[in-house]
């Protein structure tokens, strides 16, 4: 049965930034198709009722509380997945984000800050989590960037430099990390999660989003996690170092700051 290859009995998942959004949808979705799921992000509240509904269906979920900025904690997420579970088969770096900004009003300073956030973060998990993906034979990583790392607009120096940065990362560690842990990008376009929760609540701006983008629409959360079964899942056995672009068919940014000329 095709549907089959989605399964993911048996395996394991580390999710970061999985209290809200495309993280807590992601650790739900792998938790349905059978992964038990290592989740991580700030707030305990969000995890608690992450962690109970992934319970809810059937599979085990262990959080973890911190600051996923601190390379230490971050890093410690693979060791938690083999404590907790005995293995480690699948990570999502879902974790990153930066404000936008003009370009001068961008300092270096945060522009470190926002690779570091968007790309370090995702490689200090890579590592800690290769050595025990290798003891059960390998796995799958799952990078998600966005759109703006491939398409150009005022106010996204720092975001979408650093997600730019984050996609071809997935392409040179997939040749080094092959055959035996594959590793593939989501670039997501705009999605309704918090991070859009002020133009979900403006028509303008929300009318914007939605006229720029060429299905008319943002994205639901589920959507994204649809695409991360696919890339961690036996149904994606033969991708790896490929972002999947699931951005409604967007090509230009959705949402326009208006910043003028100098």
């Amino acid at each position: 049965m095709i549907l089959d290859l989605f399964r993911l009995d048996g395996r394991v998942a580390v999710v970061t930034g999985a209290g809200r959004g495309i993280g807590a949808a992601s650790a739900l979705a792998l938790a349905e198709c059978g992964a038990d799921v290592v989740i991580a992000s700030r707030t305990t509240r969000d995890l608690d009722a992450v962690a109970a509904r992934v319970r809810d269906l059937g599979r085990r979920a262990e959080t973890v509380v911190g600051d996923l900025n601190d390379l230490e904690i971050i890093a410690s997420l693979a060791t938690r997945a083999r404590e907790a579970f005995g293995r480690l088969d699948v990570v999502v770096n879902n974790v990153g984000g930066a404000i936008p900004l003009p370009l001068l009003d961008t300092s270096p300073a945060y522009l470190e800050e926002a690779f570091h956030f968007n790309v370090t973060t995702a490689h200090a998990l890579t590592l800690a989590a290769v050595p025990v993906m290798l003891e059960t034979g390998g796995g799958a990583i799952v990078n998600v960037t966005s759109v703006m790392g491939r398409v150009a607009g005022r106010g996204y120096a720092a975001y979408g430099s650093t997600k730019a940065a984050l996609a071809h990362y997935t392409r040179l560690a997939a040749k080094d990390l092959a055959p035996r842990i594959r590793v593939n990008g989501l670039a997501a376009g705009s999605t309704a999660t918090s991070a859009l929760e002020v133009v979900m609540t403006s028509p303008e701006l929300k009318g914007m989003i939605e006229a720029l983008t060429p299905l008319h629409r943002i994205a639901e959360p589920e959507e994204m996690a649809a695409a991360v079964v696919y890339l961690a899942s036996p149904a994606g056995a033969f991708l790896t170092g490929k972002v999947l672009e699931v951005d409604g068919g967007t090509d230009v940014p959705s949402l326009d700051f208006g910043l003028p000329d100098l």
